[in-house]
């Protein structure tokens, strides 16, 4: 045990080392200490603010994609594909930069440099002062800044969403375009854009490119004034040399907030530009409203149309004018007419996809704006022209109509559609993957496995908007076969069947003969032939087209 004896006014030299040595012990673990604890911190930090960055992010896209099935036609008739897909995809991942890593970093900065601002004021005022001196230069040169990385920011985003939707068309096209020999063409049209984009985006670095360089010239001038000042002041023995060279580490320590700065400002920016192009989005409101409640449709279906007016608002063109018919429940309805005559339309507001101008359509005695989505449109099973079948097997096409369907069902709705022998012919039967909108399989095959997923239902109403175009006539045949065996069950669907072709409707009970928006005839095969009208004509032009095939 050494005795610490200050009597002659000297330490005994012999117990220097030992107190040495247990003062650098407890610096040591002080610094550990330390570590661990910022360690600790910057975990939960890390755990607490991503963590809800990506929550933020999940329900940023939920609520996007929700909003996309909500809105009408009118919409997706505005905006591309490419332009949703960039909203759900680069612009939330944008947000969610800025709620995550932007937060965190900074708010790093902000407790690192009050810290150090504050521990350099309790040491000299002066000193302190000159060393932040250029920072109202920096944050002037941050508000310069601001406004061009958004304006290049939005740039970069819209010409994101072009190039995304240009190849969307592209890939989806891919046998048009490989048809056309349009390869060498498309490729020049994505280069140009890409180059574009390209463009936009190093108009961004150059600016990023001169902001950070700027930044740690500003951080130098701060080391440079210190060392300057405090030099003098150290002349002068107002300060020691010591009190410089924790001058010199607090403004390192700095660096990287005041740095941070403009990356955290730039992550601001784009995040604000891409949550103003979300907020667009979601801005947009669907046309129609449905009611939270309403009469149940039940497993029968009469329709009635009252003097229905209506024109498409982005074209101006009338698709309907003054259309008036009634349906009776289990009976079946043909709407023939030239293309743009109208039929489709009739489909259209049958599934509320539009809502007539004028008139009233009436669905067992209730006027169709007072039935719930839902409602309405569970209980019709729509087979359109154009067919849109899943990245999935046909076994799920089918039971997308049905959710639950088992197998004997799906099976069941294939016989119906007169698929179901085409469907064990191949490999994996049911089980085959029909590949991205269904391009294994032919326009037929397509039409048929979309007639089975709207029979699953069981609907009230069955609509066949031209659902038999691409088949032949033997399955033409099966398929309205299946239609009349339904008509001969107790409580049979209605069904409107919408074609250009004589040999699909002329066993209507009635037949509509569209003209320009216009229901130039009525009535049933027969009698239409006799009156030797529109219907007579389109019979003998098709008569003749059958005769020299």
């Amino acid at each position: 045990m050494y005795i610490l004896s200050i009597s002659d006014g000297y330490i005994d030299n012999a117990i220097i080392p030992s107190m040495m040595g247990l003062m650098a012990l407890v610096a040591g673990a002080l610094v550990l200490l330390a570590s661990i604890l910022r360690g600790l911190f910057l975990f939960f930090t890390r755990q607490t603010i991503i963590n809800m960055s990506r929550h933020v992010e999940y329900e940023q896209k939920n609520e996007l994609y929700s909003h996309y099935q909500n809105l009408t036609r009118k919409f997706y008739r505005t905006w591309s594909t490419g332009e949703m897909m960039s909203r759900i995809s680069e612009d939330v991942s944008k947000v969610r930069m800025y709620t995550g890593p932007g937060i965190m970093y900074t708010i790093n900065t902000v407790t690192l440099f009050i810290m150090v601002i504050s521990t350099m004021l309790m040491v000299n005022v002066e000193l302190t002062l000159y060393a932040i001196l250029p920072l109202p230069l920096l944050c002037y040169a941050i508000y310069k800044v601001e406004s061009m990385v958004t304006h290049r920011s939005k740039e970069i985003q819209a010409k994101l969403a072009d190039l995304t939707a240009f190849t969307q068309e592209t890939y989806s096209g891919i046998r048009s375009v490989k048809s056309y020999v349009r390869e060498d063409a498309l490729t020049e049209v994505f280069h140009a854009e890409s180059e574009t984009l390209r463009a936009r985006a190093m108009a961004l670095v150059r600016v990023n490119a001169l902001f950070f360089p700027s930044i740690i010239l500003l951080i130098g001038l701060s080391t440079l004034f210190t060392i300057w000042i405090g030099g003098e002041q150290v002349i002068s023995g107002r300060i020691s040399a010591g009190t410089i060279a924790e001058f010199v580490i607090y403004v390192n320590l700095l660096t990287w907030p005041v740095a941070s700065l403009g990356w955290v400002s730039t992550m601001i920016q784009q995040a604000g530009a891409s949550q103003g192009r979300i907020l667009e989005f979601l801005g947009a409101e669907p046309e129609m409203d449905f009611p939270t409640q309403g009469p149940t449709m039940g497993p029968r279906m009469s329709i009635v149309f009252k003097d229905v007016h209506f024109t498409y608002p982005e074209t101006g063109i009338h698709a309907l004018r003054k259309v008036s018919f009634e349906i009776e429940a289990g009976k079946t309805l043909a709407i023939i007419g030239k293309t743009g005559s109208g039929k489709s339309s009739v489909a259209s507001m049958l599934l509320r996809l539009q809502d007539a101008d004028s008139g009233e359509v009436l669905l067992n005695g209730h006027p169709i704006q007072s039935y719930t989505r839902i409602e309405l449109r569970q209980s019709i099973g729509f087979v359109p022209q154009d067919v849109l079948l899943f990245s999935d097997t046909i076994a799920a096409n089918i039971a997308f109509g049905l959710a639950g369907a088992d197998q004997n069902v799906i099976e069941s709705a294939g016989r119906f559609a007169a698929i179901h022998d085409n469907i064990l012919d191949f490999p994996k039967g049911y089980d085959t993957l029909v590949g991205e909108k269904g391009v294994t399989l032919s326009g037929g095959q397509k039409q048929r496995i979309s007639l089975a997923r709207a029979a699953i239902k069981n609907p009230s109403l069955f609509i066949l908007d031209d659902a038999l175009s691409a088949v032949d006539t033997r399955t033409e045949d099966e398929i309205l076969s299946s239609l009349l065996r339904l008509q001969n069950q107790a409580m049979p669907p209605t069904v409107i069947l919408i074609s250009h072709r004589i040999s699909t409707v002329m066993h209507a009970d009635e037949i509509l003969v569209m003209e320009n928006g216009e229901i130039a005839e009525r009535g049933r095969h027969a009698d239409l032939l006799l009156q030797g009208g529109l219907y007579a004509d389109i019979h003998r032009i098709q008569e003749l087209e059958s005769e020299f095939i």
